[in-house]
């Protein structure tokens, strides 16, 4: 049995979402900067997308510019925004994915910024007292706090961070890639500057994502070269990516409900079969907690193993395909920078599940029981 947990990684294309494309690859083919007949074709799908995707989200079209993915519109919001505004100073969390902590951390190193860190609790909770007090004593900075955290499911109260920015009149920006189609985000009423999406995260395609920037806030480009994306990103546009992100985000918002239902119970199911069949089994931040974390995510902590080492891999044998943290950083031997912040015991092994739509009850139970057999076939050191 092959078995995909790896959702936060990417995810499988919906064939709704592919058929949408199709067209785009095919005969609608024309540059969408053309003004014959096949550009105009193509832009008008374009913009039809940038629509849609507004209006799923509740804000204006010329608010909605599209990227090759979530890391450029990270790395678009940061350092469009300090250069344009003169901001010396930023604030961040030390669990950020790397777009947004690589990015900040190469701008205090040039002297561009100051950086500071908010503090977190030993689950890797923002400390939102500690975010007022940093902003009170350095206002109108960039702050930039992930909505949910890939590794181990944190979710950052938004509504909360975002007042606490407005009465400092920082800039406020979220890296909302894990949220974005499987939250409700309505930016009428969020008060963030800068949000992201990636479609490849929602069964959309890869190499494509947006930046929504909050009216009243006009940035300098990021990428230069063009005039495309009203001046704010040179390239010719990913055309059928664009049809897809806004297909993919579409189909997320339709059948949301039934999805974290289904997906809910596939995270309820694991953590409770994990429990029952590994002793001194955790979870990490809190990804065990149904309703105070992402529930595509559970971040699990394994008491250490003769197998610890060998895990991922034999899970992969086994036909499993999970995260030992953020797929990102795969192929490096520096560990989790997430857990490694969480102070979690380095004997244990960590092994992220993330769930999506097309997996089953069959293929959790078939993960769980693989991983529980595992660890019954080799002593445990406690």
């Amino acid at each position: 049995m092959k078995v995909y947990l790896d959702n936060a990684a990417t995810t499988q294309l919906d064939p709704e979402v592919l058929e949408a494309m199709l067209p785009l690859m095919t005969e609608q083919f024309g540059n969408p900067s053309s003004i014959h007949s096949y550009g105009r074709a193509v832009r008008s799908s374009i913009e039809r997308a940038r629509k849609s995707i507004a209006g799923i989200l509740n804000a204006a079209p010329a608010e909605i510019f599209f990227t090759s993915g979530g890391t450029e519109a990270d790395n678009t919001a940061i350092r469009s925004s300090i250069e344009t505004f003169g901001l010396k100073h930023a604030i961040t969390s030390r669990i950020e994915h790397h777009a947004v902590l690589h990015t900040l951390e190469h701008l205090k190193k040039l002297g561009v910024i100051e950086l500071s860190f908010v503090n977190l609790n030993a689950k890797g909770e923002v400390d939102l007292e500690h975010l007022d007090a940093l902003l009170a004593s350095k206002p109108r900075s960039l702050v930039s706090l992930m909505h949910g955290n890939n590794e181990i499911g944190n979710l950052l109260d938004l509504e909360t961070a975002g007042d606490i920015c407005e009465k400092y009149d920082a800039i406020f920006h979220s890296d909302t890639v894990q949220t974005m189609g499987h939250y409700r985000h309505d930016l009428q009423k969020l008060k963030t500057n800068f949000i992201v999406g990636a479609a490849h995260k929602f069964n959309g395609p890869k190499g494509i994502g947006f930046l929504y920037v909050r009216p009243g806030i006009k940035i300098n480009p990021f990428v230069h070269g063009g005039a495309q994306e009203r001046n704010m990103r040179g390239g010719t546009e990913n055309i059928y990516g664009i049809v897809g992100l806004a297909k993919a985000l579409e189909i997320a918002y339709r059948d949301m409900d039934a999805h974290q239902q289904h997906i809910e119970g596939l995270k309820g199911r694991m953590i409770g079969k994990l429990k029952d069949g590994i002793e001194g089994v955790t979870f990490n931040g809190n990804s065990g907690e149904l309703g105070k974390s992402l529930y595509t995510v559970l971040s699990v902590s394994l008491p250490p193993s003769d197998i610890s080492d060998m895990l991922l891999f034999n899970l992969d044998i086994a036909g499993i395909a999970v995260s030992g943290g953020s797929a990102c950083s795969s192929g490096t031997d520096i560990g989790s920078h997430v857990l490694n912040e969480l102070r979690i015991d380095e004997n244990r092994a960590n092994v992220r599940f993330s769930f999506g739509k097309y997996n089953t009850e069959a293929e959790i139970d078939y993960a769980a029981e693989t991983l529980i057999g595992l660890y019954k076939k080799e002593s445990i050191i406690l």
